[in-house]
């Protein structure tokens, strides 16, 4: 268990959170959220003792392990990829590092036969001899092929590396485990294996930060809100949070009216008899009651939800795109090869598969930024595109401001017109004149879909659009696709995104090619991919 008493934390003059109060359980999963900035992830250094609160106290029992995903890949690029797995538990890995010394060592005496026994006992203890099938399968269930194990993490990408990170901190098996944002550079296979994982096979404390919401809600047994300067838990899904968080604010605000109500039903009186000589008294009475009613602070959520709204100048053809044959490869690597499709006009295709199939490489073809190799494709009639990179340095690489940014991107719109959608997209004023060098991810994403907004195309095609957006930005991106006339392609590991917005899946499989479904998608379908 975990025990928070009045818990107080600020981050330079900005107060975070204070007098929280909460116990969290054994066997629990817990969803922490609030907007970007709340929190959330100092939260998780207070708990991991990397950070120390202003005020309050965090109560983990001794012999309670914690553990958390590092994203210290640097320290381990010469290491072994299953070696760096293993390292998650420290005790066992040093055992077994001395435990070789000794049986490398030319010399042997009583001391050391006493030493490799004690030895023998700590890897026993920690179960040594399955450590590397057991990291291997933690390896393999999040999407690191089995021919990388044992060589360099160097070996891998960046993604691919904070997935081998992620295998080291369930190997260890802690009584508490904090996790921020595990699913980012996961795709759909894995997110759907750490999911079960976490369900079925973790037995301690689960404290975890997501932007996924179908995650959040498949996951966790309450929710940890951060907001309001407050750490309120909700039980449920996030549905029922944002319901119940809903309820609450009504009754405060009705609490607050009602008593506003009084206090100017009673101020109405002090005013009409106040210097009345028969009823005075009456009103002095009044005049005290009013000084000791207390308003109760209704105070504003940091939660606010982005306003997107992408309208099409004018329709495209009804056939949008034509694909013959495609293939890309990229030295001896086939990515894909033979594909075939053809897009109709207002089609939301979601185009899913593992990490490294080639689904944002398709993405730059199609889009005339990388060239195929085989095969040819052919946009429809009237079309006009607008793009959202995955990687937001490829479009945001100016060193100018925001606005001036998105000006000279959108040159011929009025002024007004560029600032009303930063505005929508939650810039304030001094936001605006930000570099974009200096923009969060988040800030970085809106600012490039404020840019698709006014390019008023009738194709989108966005490439991971949610990977830096909080829920409500991700909820409000989906609700506007959703609503859109025109025709969306898109990449996205987000199963709740996809859901809202898919009519029609594209699955890069390296067995079977482009698996094309068309219909509205349900989430318990994408199961169905992992034979795939």
């Amino acid at each position: 268990m975990i025990s928070l008493h009045q818990l107080c934390m600020s981050f330079g003059s900005k107060l975070l959170f204070y007098d929280v109060t909460l116990s969290l359980n054994n066997n629990t999963r817990y969803a922490l959220i609030g907007a970007n900035g709340a929190g959330k992830s100092t939260f998780m250094k207070l708990l991991s003792r990397e950070e120390e609160p202003i005020s309050g106290t965090i109560s983990i029992a001794k012999e309670e392990t914690v553990g958390f995903l590092r994203q210290d890949q640097y320290r381990y690029e010469n290491t072994n990829i299953v070696d760096v797995v293993i390292q998650g538990k420290t005790k066992l890995w040093e055992a077994l590092c001395e435990k070789e010394t000794l049986l490398s060592s030319g010399e042997w005496d009583d001391a050391m036969a006493h030493r490799l026994g004690d030895l023998e006992d700590i890897i026993n203890h920690w179960d040594g001899y399955s450590a590397p099938a057991f990291a291997e399968k933690l390896l393999v269930g999040l999407g690191v092929h089995p021919n990388y194990h044992y060589q360099p993490l160097k070996s891998l990408s960046g993604g691919y590396k904070l997935r081998v990170l992620l295998a080291q901190s369930l190997f260890q098996q802690p009584d508490i485990l904090l996790l921020d944002e595990p699913t980012n550079h996961l795709d759909i296979l894995s997110i759907l294996w750490l999911e079960k994982y976490l369900k079925t096979e973790f037995r301690g404390i689960l404290i975890f930060i997501s932007h996924d919401m179908e995650f959040v809600n498949r996951l966790a047994h309450f929710i940890l809100d951060v907001d309001y300067g407050e750490i309120r838990q909700y039980s449920g899904n996030y549905q029922k949070f944002i319901a119940e968080k809903k309820i609450i604010e009504e009754q405060k605000l009705s609490l607050r009216k009602n008593i506003e109500d009084k206090i100017a039903d009673m101020q109405r009186f002090v005013d009409r008899f106040k210097a009345s000589a028969t009823r005075a008294k009456q009103a002095q009475s009044r005049v005290k009651m009013i000084d000791k009613m207390e308003l109760p602070d209704i105070k504003h959520s940091s939660r606010i939800a982005p306003h997107f709204q992408f309208s099409p100048h004018r329709p495209s053809g009804k056939i949008v795109l034509k694909a013959k044959g495609l293939g890309k490869s990229f030295k001896d690597k086939v990515l894909f090869q033979g594909l075939n499709f053809e897009i109709n006009r207002g089609e939301k295709i979601a185009i899913i598969g593992e990490n490294g199939i080639g689904k944002s490489t398709l993405i730059k073809i199609l889009i005339g930024k990388l060239t195929n190799d085989t095969g040819h494709y052919e946009w429809g009639h009237e079309t006009k595109i607008a793009y959202f990179s995955q990687d937001h340095h490829d479009t945001l690489d100016h060193k100018s401001s925001a606005f001036h940014w998105l000006n000279e991107q959108i040159s011929h719109l009025p002024e007004q017109k560029i600032r009303k959608a930063l505005g929508q997209v939650l810039f304030s004023k001094d936001d605006t004149e930000k570099s974009i060098l200096t923009l969060s991810g988040g800030e970085a994403a809106r600012l490039l879909l404020a840019k698709m907004m006014l390019e008023t195309a009738n194709v989108l095609v966005l490439d991971e659009p949610t990977n830096h957006l909080d829920l409500e930005a991700s909820e409000a991106l989906a609700h506007a696709l959703s609503h859109y006339a025109g025709t969306v392609i898109f990449v996205s590991h987000n199963r709740h995104f996809i859901h809202h917005i898919a009519t029609r899946v594209f699955f890069l499989s390296r067995k079977k090619g482009l698996i094309d479904r068309k219909g509205k998608y349900d989430l318990q379908d994408f199961q169905d991919f992992i034979d795939a």
